[in-house]
């Protein structure tokens, strides 16, 4: 029989009430839920038609969820910078663009445009976004959306973001807890010293880059957020699993 010195049987129970812990709250086989208190929807409409965005893949910053304000997303104010407002001005809305991408989610809060010929395709850029990719713009500090996500395989990403202008740091949380830190490592713009580009240049001269890592400890729905702030067009983020080495 296995006899324990006295003074170890408190470190024993510790660990065992740990372990129990974990199986309550991870139990074998078992998948992870959004939050009970959670009252968004994935977003759908005639063209995106699938539902939950999934990881590994990429994630569409501007595929946020359906709920609208203080539920699906958070903006400091009501009005669509983008889509509803400068797509309207003339040239803005590019030939050949469909107004379900000139004013895409045009009545929400949060403020989406897309990749332009006029103002992104027409110079020099690192990583070079495709035409009427959809991104988040205008951003402000505390502002934030959610993604209901379908993690199919369960374990450490990489994550590839493809963004404009100011390297900082912006957070991801996972089922309302904090997740990840994604470091945006430069601004793309400051790599062409000698063009002399109108201020807001800046928004639309595109990188992509590792920015993190972030861990999926189950599969199944669960709800991803992005805390955003003052300083970036964010357009997507590819979620690449991590491999292993023995």
């Amino acid at each position: 029989m296995l006899k324990f010195s006295p003074c170890l049987l408190p470190r024993v129970r510790q660990i065992t009430l740990l372990y129990l812990l974990f199986f309550l709250l991870f139990p074998t086989g078992s998948e992870a839920k959004v939050p009970k208190a959670y009252k968004g929807k994935p977003f759908r409409d005639a063209t995106h038609t699938s539902g939950p965005q999934t990881i590994p893949g990429r994630l569409e910053a501007a595929l946020y969820d359906l709920g609208g304000e203080g539920i699906a997303y958070h903006d400091v104010d009501k009005i669509n910078h983008g889509s509803g407002e400068l797509n309207y001005t003339p040239g803005h809305c590019e030939p050949g663009v469909p107004p379900s991408i000139c004013h895409f989610r045009e009545g929400e809060g949060a403020d989406i445009s897309y990749v332009k010929k006029l103002a992104d395709l027409n110079h020099p850029s690192p990583v070079l976004p495709d035409w009427q990719q959809l991104y988040l713009g205008w951003e402000e500090n505390g502002e934030w959306t959610n993604y209901t996500v379908n993690v199919t395989k369960p374990g450490r990403y990489r994550i590839l973001a493809m963004y404009t202008h100011t390297a900082q740091t912006i957070q991801f949380s996972l089922n309302d807890q904090p997740a990840a830190d994604c470091v945006l490592p430069l601004d793309p713009w400051t790599l062409y010293p000698d063009r002399h580009d109108p201020a807001w240049m800046v928004f639309h001269t595109w990188n992509k880059a590792d920015c993190g890592e972030i861990s999926f400890p189950q599969k199944g729905l669960q709800l991803l957020t992005l805390h955003d702030k003052q300083g970036n067009n964010l357009a997507y983020f590819d979620f690449v699993p991590v491999k292993e080495t023995k």
